[in-house]
């Protein structure tokens, strides 16, 4: 599944940043709070994302950057930074 998601962030020529970025904006507006409250080191559980939301996350991250995610990738892949990094292939 690495492959995939490493082929998906080089086809969309999404960096990590840009990745990140689109990851603490969902949250932030998931959440109703300022993107600078958002910490992309934290867990996605500290958020209290529960397995539906981070479902809902993967599937409009895959929509956003254009390829399939294994919507269990955030349990790999738990923080905003962790899941980003991979994704960008970094």
């Amino acid at each position: 599944m690495a492959i995939q998601n490493q082929e998906i962030a080089v086809e969309t020529h999404k960096n990590q940043s840009a990745i990140q970025g689109w990851l603490v904006s969902y949250i932030a507006q998931l959440l109703e709070i300022d993107p600078k409250e958002v910490d992309v080191k934290a867990s996605f559980d500290r958020y209290g994302l529960d397995s539906s939301a981070t479902i809902g996350l993967t599937s409009d991250l895959e929509n956003w950057l254009g390829g399939s995610i294994d919507p269990t990738i955030t349990y790999d892949y738990p923080s905003i930074e962790s899941l980003s990094k991979h994704l960008a292939g970094s």
